[in-house]
C-alpha cells in the first residue's frame, strides 16, 4: 500500500487545517500550521484564488487526509455509502468516524490515528472478546473495544491512557479508564462530527 512519506505536519499546512496527526504535537506551540499559517513552498504565501472543482478537491483531501487514507481506500468508502439510504455526505461521515482507528484515537487509547492502527495491526486490541486486528473496520452500537490482557499490562500503553484521561469523547462512545475499555452508546450522527468539512462538495466531485 502507498504511503506518505514526506513530513505530515506540511498536510495540515496544506489544507490550512489542523489535521491532528501528530498527537500532542498539535496541541502545543510547536505545531507548524501555529507558525506558519501559510501553506508550504516558495509562493506558500501568495494568495492563491481556488474556485470550482478546486474547492470540491481541497475539502475531499482535507477530509481523507483528517482520517489518513489513501484515495483507493477513500474512494472505496464513499461507494459504499453511496449505496444506502439516505444523504450521502452525511453517511460517509458516519462510517469514516465508526472506523475502528479513529475511535482508538478518539479514545485516547493512541497518540494518533496512524499510531492507532499501529497498535491494532499488532493486535491489542479486542472487540466483544474478539481479537481486532483491521484499523478500517466499523465498530457498531453496542461493541465493547477493549485491550488483549497482556497489552492491558503494558506501562507504555497505560502511560498513553493515563495521559489521555481529560481528553473530550464524542457523546456517541463511552470510555472506562480504569478497565481501559469503551463502549460504543450509539451511531455517530453529523451532529458528533466537530471537524469543519462541507461534504456536500466531496459528493459534488465523486458524482461528476
Amino acid at each position: 500500500m502507498s504511503r506518505y512519506r514526506e513530513p505530515i505536519c506540511r498536510l495540515c499546512r496544506v489544507e490550512r487545517t489542523k489535521l491532528f496527526l501528530k498527537g500532542s504535537k498539535c496541541l502545543s506551540e510547536k505545531c507548524p500550521l501555529e507558525r506558519r499559517a501559510y501553506p508550504p513552498g516558495e509562493h506558500g504565501r501568495r494568495r492563491r484564488r481556488i474556485l470550482g472543482y478546486g474547492i470540491q478537491l481541497r475539502e475531499k483531501q482535507k477530509l481523507k487526509r483528517y482520517y489518513s487514507m489513501t484515495e483507493k481506500q477513500f474512494r472505496l468508502f464513499f461507494k459504499r455509502g453511496e449505496k444506502k439510504r439516505g444523504i450521502t455526505g452525511e453517511i460517509l461521515l458516519s462510517m469514516l468516524e465508526r472506523r475502528l482507528d479513529n475511535v482508538v484515537f478518539l479514545l485516547g487509547f493512541s497518540h494518533s490515528r496512524a499510531h492507532a492502527r499501529q497498535l491494532i495491526t499488532h493486535g491489542h486490541f479486542l472487540i466483544n472478546g474478539h481479537k481486532a486486528a483491521v484499523p478500517s473496520m466499523l465498530v457498531k452500537k453496542g461493541d465493547i473495544i477493549f485491550f488483549c490482557e497482556k497489552s492491558g499490562q503494558s506501562e507504555e500503553i497505560k502511560g498513553i491512557v493515563e495521559s489521555n484521561k481529560t481528553k473530550s469523547i464524542p457523546g456517541w462512545i463511552s470510555a472506562d479508564f480504569e478497565k481501559m475499555q469503551a463502549k460504543v452508546v450509539s451511531l455517530p450522527t453529523r451532529e458528533d462530527i466537530s471537524f469543519p468539512v462541507e461534504e456536500h462538495l466531496i459528493v459534488e466531485l465523486y458524482s461528476k
